[in-house]
C-alpha cells in the first residue's frame, strides 16, 4: 500500500504540474496574444500619427500659398490705394488753384460791373444835365 499510496502522489503531482504546464502553455498564449494585439495597435497608432503628420504639413503648404496670394493682393490695394491718393492730392491741389481763380474772376467781373454802371450813371447824369440845362429849340 505504501506503494500505491506513493502512485497516488506522484499522480497528482503529475497532474498537478501537467495542470500547471497547461495553465502556463495557456497564459504564454494570452501573453503572446496580447503582445502581438499591443503591436498591432502600435503600428496602427503611427500609421495614424504619420498620416495625421502628412495631412498637416499639406496643410502647412496650403495655408503658406493663401498666405502668399493674400500678401499680393494687398500689396495690389495698397499700391492702388497710394496712386488713388496722390491722384487725390493733385485732385484738391488743382480745386484750390481753380478755386482761386474763379474768386480772381469774379472780383475782376464784379469791378467790371460797378464801373459800367458807374459810367452809365455817370453818362446818364450828364446826358440829363446837358438836356436840363440847354434851351429848347423851336424852328
Amino acid at each position: 500500500m505504501a506503494s500505491s499510496s506513493g502512485n497516488s502522489s506522484t499522480c497528482t503531482k503529475s497532474q498537478s504540474s501537467g495542470s500547471e504546464g497547461g495553465l502556463q502553455v495557456l497564459m504564454d498564449e494570452r501573453k503572446n496574444k496580447r503582445k502581438q494585439s499591443n503591436r498591432e495597435s502600435a503600428r496602427r497608432s503611427r500609421m495614424r500619427k504619420r498620416n495625421h503628420l502628412d495631412d498637416l504639413t499639406k496643410q502647412v503648404t496650403q495655408l503658406t500659398k493663401d498666405n502668399g496670394e493674400i500678401l499680393a493682393t494687398i500689396d495690389i490695394a495698397t499700391q492702388y490705394y497710394l496712386n488713388v491718393e496722390a491722384e487725390n492730392s493733385v485732385l484738391r491741389a488743382q480745386t484750390g488753384e481753380l478755386s482761386q481763380r474763379l474768386q480772381s474772376l469774379n472780383y475782376i467781373v464784379d469791378a467790371t460791373t460797378y464801373e459800367r454802371d458807374c459810367y452809365l450813371t455817370s453818362a446818364q447824369n450828364f446826358t440829363n444835365t446837358l438836356c436840363l440845362n440847354q434851351p429848347v429849340f423851336q424852328w
